[in-house]
């Protein structure tokens, strides 16, 4: 299902503003499509495109771009999806289950007949995923991320793009167990406590805890936003970043209702209810910007020993997937991977601080004198320099 949802909903519509927003969107497109053409393909730029102001624009876009920021290879994305087995398997009944309440996620308006057919396309693409990655674990909230790229993509490429997700930003959420999900949740009270620490002191007397973030974190915060605009604008962004920037996004969000926080009642059932009910009016384009900035100024290396106890699968192995994306081949990925493991064994002894590369520096400087524009300084070191600092998080032994 492709159609015209195009601009995100933060964007300039009016006037001379409108004008203004056209032009941009026109180069931007241009951009996009220069960044597609290029051999091997400029996915860098790609992940710029994605980061600024608008996002991707269009979901005919997305459908060229959202492959390419997760490298799935060409061969991947031609194959049909084989037919899937539902009966005995172990997962049909949760994920049929969860699907039929899913009704909220489709288009008003949409005839019946037309979605139930896209939830059949649901059931398998989830039970296809499940079936060919045996390591991966069905949680509710998976679905919420899949339909999203079902809209998106259809049922062939969508295929492809969610087991690629599945293996990597989401792999997290797919354990036995909620321990490495409970984990990245554990990054958010550190950040909110780096930028406006009495926030962070009224949440921690509330005892709110941050549960009221966990379906945002494991939707992709597709499951508690009504608009497909935004969710699709920050699916934009989440795959161009690392895995943990929808912790910081769900950071900025607390951040922004700081009046409102601090009016409320310091109850934890007060706290709590006041921060799951998130506002479906948020000023979108500011916030992920401002998400940016936070993870430069306070990467996760930096907030690893205050969040955890053992390592996140999709964060430690960021990097491999990140040099891969740039078009290397797989052999030299593993090689660098185990040149620089065997150099960060060399180092520990000698030093606990993360070296920093000098451009990350600078990146860092404009970010704290707020540079907050649709793709400054803080965009740029997110694409450019913030793998450097991907965590390993082997903490508290």
């Amino acid at each position: 299902m492709k159609n015209s949802r195009s601009v995100g909903a933060s964007s300039p519509v009016n006037g001379k503003q409108g004008n203004d927003w056209d032009t941009r969107r026109k180069r931007k497109v241009a951009d996009i499509t220069q960044a597609l053409s290029a051999s091997p393909v400029d996915v860098a730029a790609l992940r710029r495109m994605a980061i600024s102001e608008g996002g991707l624009l269009t979901d005919e876009i997305r459908c060229q771009v959202w492959p390419r920021l997760l490298n799935v290879p060409l061969h991947v994305l031609d194959q049909e999806p084989e037919t899937v087995e539902r009966e005995n398997n172990k997962d049909y009944n949760q994920v049929l289950l969860d699907v039929q309440r899913s009704l909220r996620r489709f288009p008003p308006g949409m005839p019946d007949e037309q979605r139930e057919g896209l939830q059949e396309e649901l059931i398998d693409i989830i039970l296809r995923v499940l079936k060919r990655n045996s390591q991966l674990h069905y949680y509710q909230g998976y679905h919420d991320i899949v339909v999203t790229f079902l809209l998106v993509l259809g049922e062939r490429l969508a295929t492809a793009l969610v087991e690629k997700l599945s293996t990597h930003h989401l792999r997290d959420f797919m354990d036995p167990t909620m321990d490495n999900t409970k984990h990245i949740l554990n990054y958010l009270m550190p950040i909110i406590d780096r930028v406006n620490p009495e926030v962070h002191d009224f949440m921690q007397q509330a005892e709110v805890g941050t549960v009221f973030a966990l379906s945002w974190l494991i939707t992709w915060f597709g499951h508690v936003l009504s608009d497909f605009r935004h969710v699709v604008r920050l699916y934009d962004f989440f795959l161009a970043c690392h895995p943990l920037m929808p912790i910081y996004f769900a950071a900025v969000i607390v951040l922004y209702r700081e009046e409102e926080v601090l009016d409320c009642e310091c109850d934890m059932a007060m706290v709590h209810h006041l921060l799951s009910q998130i506002p479906q009016d948020l000023p979108y384009e500011t916030l992920i910007s401002r998400a940016g900035d936070l993870f430069v100024q306070f990467p996760p290396s930096e907030l690893a020993r205050e969040a955890a106890s053992h390592d996140s699968m999709a964060s430690s192995t960021f990097k491999d997937f990140d040099l891969a994306s740039t078009q290397q081949r797989p052999d030299s990925v593993l090689r660098r991977r185990r040149r620089q493991k065997q150099a960060a064994l060399e180092s520990a002894a000698a030093s606990s601080t993360v070296a920093r590369p000098s451009a990350a520096r600078r990146f860092v400087r404009l970010a704290v004198m707020g540079l907050t524009v649709a793709l400054g300084a803080a965009a740029l070191a997110v694409v450019n320099t913030a793998l450097e600092w991907a965590p390993k998080l082997d903490l508290f032994p």
